[in-house]
């Protein structure tokens, strides 16, 4: 596999997740913000950018600015609509390579952006309907390629997107004027009905932050998604040395997996900005090492010299 296919695969991930992420954290947050009186909806608004961290935050931005940047952007890749226009491109590029149904879906929502309406109750059915075309690619992708190299970047890239995106749904927790609850998180990252049905579960921040930090079991969870991570590396490269590792990525990603995953705090919640920049760090590390081994142009030859 060329490097660039390799590489705009490992972007359709990542971008379908981005837009699935940013759907929810907006969908969760928008009727609590609508709510609010203005000069507080700024405050809250400017919280949100900074969470997102994609945007300038040295000016003051209202709701509708909100809206602007986290959904409607087609120019940026942070935004919903930037995201799936970098999806599609993406896809485009490897056209030989993702199966017919994902690019149709991709196709398909590409030409339905323009189709909202662009205030609040229109931002809310925009959301949803994301979730809807989002959830259509991962079948799509998941149910019509096949496990083998393509689908493991692909794989790759959402699950260190929802990693990323997971954090910074938890970081919303320490925003001063949203009002956030335990509820509101979960219900971000799609977990409050998993969490209600896990054994001997204890309602509260603390409990919450731990299932969408630790669970083992939950898909959307920073472990889980860091372990799935941690396995599409090993399918790509499954060498494996007595001493070591020579993929940087493998290393960085089960570093931050083996930490979380054994890590016992009575302070969590205390302690949840310095997760969130570990995870965030770690994501951004992880890519960069990917990039190198995977997709710069003198590491091409030499990775089709390996896989031949």
């Amino acid at each position: 596999m060329l490097s660039r296919i390799a590489e705009s695969l490992f972007w359709i991930g990542r971008y379908i997740e981005r837009a699935d992420g940013t759907a929810r954290i907006l969908d969760v947050h928008l009727e609590r913000l609508n709510q609010l009186p203005e000069s507080q909806q700024r405050e809250a608004s400017q919280e949100m950018l900074t969470i997102m961290g994609s945007w300038p935050t040295d000016e003051e931005y209202g709701l509708q600015d909100l809206l602007q940047y986290m959904a409607y952007d087609r120019k940026s890749g942070a935004s919903i609509a930037g995201a799936l226009v970098q999806a599609r491109e993406n896809a485009r590029r490897a056209r030989e390579t993702v199966s017919s149904n994902l690019w149709e879906t991709l196709n398909t929502t590409y030409y339905g952006l323009n189709q909202h309406r662009k205030d609040v109750v229109g931002a809310f059915r925009f959301c949803h309907w994301v979730l809807e075309r989002t959830a259509m690619m991962r079948g799509f992708s998941d149910s019509t390629m096949s496990k083998d190299d393509s689908w493991q970047f692909m794989q790759l890239g959402r699950s260190l997107e929802t990693a990323d995106m997971t954090a910074r749904m938890l970081a919303a927790v320490d925003t001063q004027s949203s009002g956030l609850s335990w509820v509101t998180m979960l219900r971000s990252a799609g977990a409050y009905e998993s969490f209600l049905r896990t054994p001997d579960v204890a309602f509260g921040e603390k409990s919450a932050a731990e299932f969408l930090l630790m669970d083992r079991w939950f898909p959307r969870s920073i472990v889980s998604s860091f372990a799935m991570a941690e396995d599409c590396l090993i399918k790509l490269d499954p060498s494996v040395h007595r001493v070591g590792f020579d993929n940087d990525a493998r290393r960085i990603v089960g570093q931050a997996r083996s930490f979380l995953e054994f890590h016992h705090s009575e302070n969590i919640l205390d302690e949840l900005p310095e997760h969130m920049e570990r995870v965030q760090r770690t994501v951004a590390q992880a890519s960069d090492a990917i990039t190198r081994r995977y997709f710069s142009h003198m590491a091409d030859n030499a990775w089709v010299g390996e896989k031949a």
